[in-house]
């Protein structure tokens, strides 16, 4: 990546965009299972997906390190800590969020922060990129922000995340948010949503 490019790849209109992003960010969590396409507001280099650069373009700063899983994003964490201010950390204990790959092992996940029983907020984001948020075996999710129950459908799931999912339903109040990732697009699954059987 140039240095013209690190420096043009953040928001053309901050204040603006950036609460844009934020609203739509919030609207995903506060609606568990809710498809949100927040545009491409922002340009990083791979492995951030543009829904998961809008998303730590807005939510990341100097107080939330961030993890990322992929080896070799030297670009990546250059535009995260220019844009946002955010220490990109190799540590995922300490990451306030964290940048799956694609081939993301879910026994892995465990060490990421889950918060304390005094602070269950000290906790990490996990964003998770997936092949798709509609296009997969159909799973219903129950939870704060769901009426009754709401169906998801992401394609590229990693082995073994129905049993991670339900063991983080477990922690509760502790535990991680999940937030999956296509393109633009990205779909939470906050901590209290939970997977149910049809």
């Amino acid at each position: 990546m140039t240095a013209t490019t690190l420096l043009d790849g953040g928001f053309t209109a901050p204040v603006f965009q950036s609460q844009a992003a934020f609203r739509l960010v919030m609207d995903a969590m506060a609606q568990p299972g809710l498809v949100v396409d927040v545009g491409q507001p922002v340009q990083a280099p791979a492995p951030l997906a543009p829904a998961a650069a809008a998303f730590l373009a807005t939510l990341a700063d100097y107080d939330t390190p961030v993890w990322i899983e992929d080896e070799g994003a030297e670009a990546a964490v250059s535009w995260l800590t220019f844009h946002t201010g955010a220490a990109v950390t190799k540590d995922p204990a300490t990451a306030s969020f964290a940048v799956l790959s694609t081939k993301s092992l879910v026994g892995g996940w465990s060490k990421l922060a889950m918060g304390t029983l005094s602070y269950p907020d000290r906790s990490a984001t996990l964003l998770l990129p997936v092949e798709s948020l509609r296009d997969g075996t159909p799973r219903r999710i129950r939870g704060p922000g769901i009426e009754t129950v709401a169906m998801i459908a992401p394609h590229g799931l990693p082995d073994g995340f129905t049993e991670a999912m339900a063991h983080n339903a477990a922690r509760f109040p502790l535990g991680f948010d999940l937030v999956l990732i296509c393109g633009s697009e990205l779909l939470a699954l906050p901590r209290t949503t939970r997977l149910v059987e049809a």
